[in-house]
C-alpha cells in the first residue's frame, strides 16, 4: 500500500532526480564535450599520431553519482578504460574495463569492476567481476510471499572475484571456456532475536563459496556499452566444494539472454529483449540465493525484496532516440518471480513490473548514456539514476 508519506517521499525524490538530471545535461553539446575531455586521457596518443590505424585508447576518470533504492544517493569516482590490443582492427570490438569506488548515504561503500576484454581478432574473451563492499541490506525472510512488515536490516562485508577465460570455437561469435568464483561473506551484523536470528538460514553469519565454473558465451553485439543489434547469451555452471576452501557444497547455474532489434532506421530506435535465470541445488548459503529486483531487471522492486533458491525474470524495453539529438526515452515492461524449485513455476504467481525513463548521451563515439528510470512493481516503485543501459 502506498501511503501519503510515501507519496511525498516519491515526489521529493523524483523532483530532486529531475533537477540533477537536468543540471547534468543542461550544457550545450560543445561545452559538454569540452568538459568530458578534461577527464579523458589517451594512453597511446603519440602512437596513434604516428599510425592512424591504431585504436585510440581512452582512460576516463570522473566524479560519479547515482541513485537506487538499495543505496540511496551514492558518490565517488569512476574510471573506464576502453582499448584494443595492438594489432587489432575493425574485426575486434572495444574492450571495456570499468572501475567504480563509491560511498552511499546508507553508509555503504563498494569497489566494483565488471570487465569484458577481447584479445586480437577476438580469439579469446576474458570477462568477469570484482567486488568489495560493505552492504547493509533489507531482509524480509525467504520466499516469494514475504510481508513488508517483516523488514529488518542485515549488514555484511563481501569480497567477490570471478574471472572467466573463453576461447572462440566453431563460430565467429561463440566462445567456450572456464574460470573460478570466490564469494566471501564476513563481518555480519543483524538484530538479536530478529527474523534472521530466529530463522538462521545456512550461512547467515558468514560463508565462503569457492567453485570452478564452465561457461559459454555467444555475443554478436556490435557495441558492448549500448547494444543496437545482435544477440548475447551467457551460460555458467559452477560446482562448489568444501575441498576448495568453501564452507558449503552446492552447484549454481545461471544464464543471461538478450536480443536487440533496430526497428527504426530513421532514428535508430531499439527494441530490446532480456531473460535471466538462476538455479541452484545442494547446501546453498544465504549469500548465493537469488535476489529479486535490481537496477538492471525487475526495476521497481528493491534488490532482495524477495529471496529464494531459483529465479526467472524477463523484460522488454523500447528505446526511443530523437534524431540529431543526445536525448532519448525508454519504456519497459517485465515479469518474474523466485522459487524454492523452478519446477513450481506458475504463470498466475508472476510479479509484474513496468516503467519509463529518460536518456542523455554523454559519449557519442561509444554510444554511452546517462540513465534515469522510474520502475513500478506490485505495490512498489523506485527510481534509478546511473550511467549505461540496464542491459
Amino acid at each position: 500500500m502506498i501511503t501519503l508519506r510515501n507519496l511525498k517521499k516519491i515526489k521529493h525524490t523524483f523532483i530532486f532526480l529531475l533537477i540533477l538530471f537536468g543540471f547534468s545535461t543542461s550544457v550545450n553539446a560543445q561545452t559538454f564535450d569540452k568538459l568530458k575531455e578534461i577527464f579523458t586521457f589517451y594512453p597511446n596518443k603519440k602512437a596513434v599520431e604516428r599510425d592512424s590505424t591504431i585504436y585510440k585508447q581512452k582512460f576516463i576518470v570522473a566524479p560519479v553519482f547515482s541513485y537506487s533504492p538499495e543505496t540511496n544517493f551514492s558518490f565517488g569516482t569512476g574510471a573506464k578504460y576502453l582499448f584494443k590490443f595492438n594489432g587489432s582492427g575493425e574485426e575486434t570490438r572495444v574492450s571495456n574495463m570499468p572501475m567504480s569506488i563509491q560511498y552511499t548515504l546508507n553508509n555503504q561503500f563498494f569497489v566494483y569492476s565488471g570487465f569484458e576484454v577481447f584479445t586480437n581478432q577476438e580469439k579469446w574473451v576474458i570477462e568477469g567481476n570484482l567486488l568489495f563492499q560493505n552492504y547493509p541490506r533489507l531482509y524480509y525472510g525467504i520466499g516469494k510471499d514475504t510481508p513488508d512488515s517483516a523488514e529488518e536490516q542485515y549488514d555484511y562485508n563481501q569480497f567477490l572475484l570471478e574471472p572467466i577465460f573463453l576461447k572462440r570455437m566453431f563460430h565467429r561469435y561463440l566462445f567456450v571456456g572456464a574460470g573460478f568464483r570466490l564469494n566471501h561473506i564476513y563481518n555480519t551484523d543483524f538484530e538479536a532475536d530478529g527474523l534472521i536470528d530466529r530463522n538462521r538460514p545456512d550461512g547467515f553469519n558468514g560463508s565462503t563459496s569457492v567453485g570452478a565454473e564452465v561457461a559459454m558465451l555467444f555475443d554478436s553485439r556490435s557495441n558492448i556499452l549500448n547494444a543496437q543489434d545482435g544477440w548475447y547469451f551467457e551460460f555458467t555452471h559452477g560446482e562448489y566444494f568444501k575441498a576448495l576452501g568453501g564452507t558449503h557444497k552446492f552447484n549454481l547455474t545461471r544464464f543471461d539472454l538478450r536480443h536487440y532489434l533496430d526497428v527504426s532506421k530513421k532514428n535508430n530506435d531499439i527494441l530490446a529483449f532480456h531473460v535471466v535465470g538462476q538455479f541452484s541445488r545442494g547446501n546453498l548459503p544465504f549469500s548465493e540465493y537469488a535476489f529479486f529486483g535490481s537496477s538492471e531487471i525487475m526495476r521497481g522492486y528493491q534488490e532482495g525484496r524477495f529471496v529464494e533458491r531459483d529465479l526467472l525474470a524477463t523484460q522488454v524495453e523500447y528505446r526511443k532516440n530523437f534524431k540529431n539529438s543526445r536525448w532519448g526515452m525508454v519504456g519497459f515492461v517485465g515479469t518474474g518471480d523466485v522459487y524454492n524449485d523452478v519446477k513450481s513455476f506458475q504463470f498466475k504467481t508472476l510479479k509484474p513490473n513496468y516503467g519509463l525513463g529518460a536518456r542523455f548521451m554523454i559519449d557519442k563515439s561509444e554510444n554511452l548514456n546517462l540513465r534515469l528510470d522510474w520502475g513500478f512493481g506490485k505495490n512498489t516503485n523506485n527510481f534509478y539514476f546511473t550511467i549505461a543501459e540496464s542491459f
